[in-house]
C-alpha cells in the first residue's frame, strides 16, 4: 500500500541572512568516514503538517550525545508558537532556537550560535558534518521520489538527480563517506547501478535515513548551516552527588577542564572534575587527608594545580598535582597556626603565594621561592 506524501515547508532564507552569517571553517582531521545514528527519531509531525524546518531541529538534538528525543507533542507546540507549523524561514528558526528552544519539564533544550557552511566544497562540508548535523534547504521533489522507494523506511538511496533550485525542505546531514561504507551503518545492500565506492551522504528527513550520492546532493541543496554547539541545555540545578561539608573550591586544569575541591563528611579532601573541557563529570574521588577548613586551590606556572587545606594540627596542609591534569602527591605540611581558611594567589612570575589568619589574629603568608618550587 503506498505511503501518503509527507509535508515540506521549508522557505528559503534570505540571501542577505547567507551572506552576513559567518562560515564554517574546515577544520584539520575530520575523519574519512562519519556518521551519526539516533536510536530514535520521528515525523515530528512533517507527516501532516509543513513543520520540517522544526522537525530537523528535533533531528539535531536526538543526535547529541547522549541523545535528547523531543516529543512529537513539543515540535509541534513550538512551531506553532512561532508561527511555523506550515513554513518557515530556515535562518529564522535558527535565530529563534538560539534563545526560545525545546521545553523538556524545567530544561530548555537550545542552539548554539550558527554557521553557514560552503556545501559545494566537500572538505568544508564534511568538517562540519562530523561537528554536528548540518541542516539545508533543498528542494525535495527527486527526494520524496527516493523516499517513497522503500515506503519511507531508512535505507532508500537517491542517485541521478537532475539540478533543481525550487527549495521548500529542510532536511539534515548527518554522515558522510563512500557509499559502500554508509550502506553498512543502515544495514542495506546498495543497489546495482550504483558505485558504492563513491562518496555519499547520510541524509535524515521524514522519519528516515537514506544515502544521497555527492552530484545529487549538489543538484538540489540551496544552503546549508552548521549550529555550534548543536544543543545547549539550561535549566536547573543538577546534583554532582557527593556528601561534602565546605564551600567547594573550583580551579580550571590545564585543559580547560573545571574541577571542583570540598571536605567531605570523613574529613578528607574530595574531588570532582570534568572528563573533557565543557563535558560531564567524573565520579567523586578522595585526595586524603585530615582537613577542617575551606580548600583553596591554586595553578602552578606550568599548570599543575596545588590545593591548600587546615589541617587537625591547625598548621597549613598541602597537595599538588605531579604533572598538569596528571595524578596527585601526598600531602606535606607547610607549618604554621591557622584559625580559618587559606586564600591563595599567583604572583606575576608564577610563584603561588598564600595567605592566612594566624592564631594572633594577624595576617601571614608563604610563596614559592621559584616558580613551581620550594617554599620560603
Amino acid at each position: 500500500m503506498p505511503v501518503q506524501d509527507p509535508k515540506r515547508g521549508a522557505i528559503p532564507s534570505p540571501r542577505s541572512a547567507l551572506a552576513s552569517a559567518t562560515p564554517h571553517v574546515a577544520i584539520v582531521g575530520a575523519p574519512p568516514n562519519f556518521i551519526t545514528l539516533p536510536a530514535q527519531i520521528s515525523m515530528w509531525g512533517n507527516d501532516v503538517n509543513g513543520d520540517c524546518v522544526t522537525a530537523e531541529e528535533a533531528f539535531a538534538k536526538a543526535c547529541n550525545s547522549p541523545e535528547i528525543f523531543i516529543p512529537d507533542s513539543e515540535v509541534i507546540s513550538w512551531a506553532t508558537r512561532h508561527g511555523v507549523l506550515n513554513g518557515a524561514v530556515i535562518s529564522q528558526v535558527l535565530q529563534w532556537m538560539q534563545s526560545d528552544g525545546f521545553q523538556l519539564g524545567s530544561f530548555s533544550y537550545d542552539d548554539g550560535p550558527y554557521f553557514s557552511v560552503n556545501w559545494t566544497n566537500s572538505a568544508t562540508l564534511q568538517s562540519a558534518i562530523s561537528n554536528g548535523p548540518v541542516k539545508i534547504g533543498v528542494a525535495a521533489d527527486q527526494l520524496l521520489t527516493a523516499w517513497h522507494s522503500t515506503n519511507g523506511t531508512t535505507g532508500w538511496f537517491a542517485v541521478g538527480f537532475h539540478a533543481d533550485g525550487a527549495e521548500d525542505h529542510c532536511p539534515s546531514l548527518c554522515g558522510y563517506g563512500t557509499i559502500n561504507w554508509l550502506a553498512q551503518q543502515l544495514h542495506v545492500q546498495v543497489p546495482a547501478g550504483i558505485d558504492g565506492t563513491k562518496t555519499g551522504y547520510a541524509l535524515f528527513t521524514w522519519n528516515s535515513i537514506g544515502i544521497i550520492d555527492e552530484p545529487s546532493l549538489l543538484a538540489i541543496t540551496q544552503e546549508a548551516w552548521l549550529r555550534q554547539p548543536t544543543t545547549e541545555t539550561r535549566g536547573e540545578w543538577a546534583s554532582l552527588g557527593g556528601g561534602i561539608t565546605t564551600n567547594p573550591c573550583v580551579s580550571r586544569n590545564a585543559d580547560g577542564r573545571l574541577e571542583v575541591f570540598a571536605r567531605g563528611t570523613d574529613n578528607a579532601l574530595w574531588h570532582i572534575w570534568q572528563n573533557s573541557a565543557g563535558g560531564g563529570w567524573s565520579g567523586w574521588a578522595s585526595l586524603g587527608g585530615g582537613i577542617t577548613s575551606d580548600p583553596a586551590v591554586g595553578i602552578n606556572h606550568d599548570g599543575r594545580l596545588e590545593a591548600f587545606a587546615r589541617g587537625t594540627d591547625n598548621a597549613l596542609w598541602h597537595i599538588w598535582q605531579n604533572s598538569a591534569g596528571g595524578g596527585w602527591s601526598g600531602w606535606a605540611s607547610l607549618g604554621g597556626g591557622l584559625t580559618g581558611s587559606a586564600a591563595e594567589a599567583s604572583n606575576l612570575d608564577g610563584r603561588l603565594e598564600v595567605f592566612v589568619r594566624g592564631t594572633d589574629g594577624a595576617l601571614w603568608h608563604r610563596w614559592q621561592v621559584t616558580p613551581g618550587g620550594g617554599w620560603n
